[in-house]
């Protein structure tokens, strides 16, 4: 493995935000939309975007279980999805097999 592995947070650690918006999770589900609508999301693979939501349109986005297609043909990279909305913001990293933990969470932007 040619990347760090960046230990999942800790429960208390995950932000929330807004209960009504937040993708808030200790890990994202394979059916997770990867969108936040106001802000931005994307894919990335050792710091490249491979996925950004602003480009895709409403109808293209991106599911983990999609990125999870991605990064399962080609395993040995830093794989992250990355959300930056309004009160909440998330990074997940790619774990293992159709594992994306949370590694950072945050109060996003507003």
């Amino acid at each position: 493995m040619s990347w760090d592995k960046l230990p999942p947070i800790e429960k208390e650690n995950l932000h929330i935000g807004c209960l009504n918006c937040s993708s808030a999770a200790l890990e994202a589900p394979l059916d997770m939309v990867i969108a936040v609508g106001f802000g931005s999301a994307t894919v990335t693979k050792d710091g490249k975007t491979i996925y950004d939501e602003r480009d895709a349109g409403e109808e293209n986005l991106m599911t983990v279980a999609q990125a999870e297609d991605l990064a399962a043909a080609d395993p040995d990279h830093d794989w992250r999805i990355e959300k930056y909305g309004p009160l909440h913001g998330e990074v997940f990293q790619r774990h293992g097999p159709g594992k994306w933990v949370c590694v950072e969470s945050n109060q996003g932007f507003a």
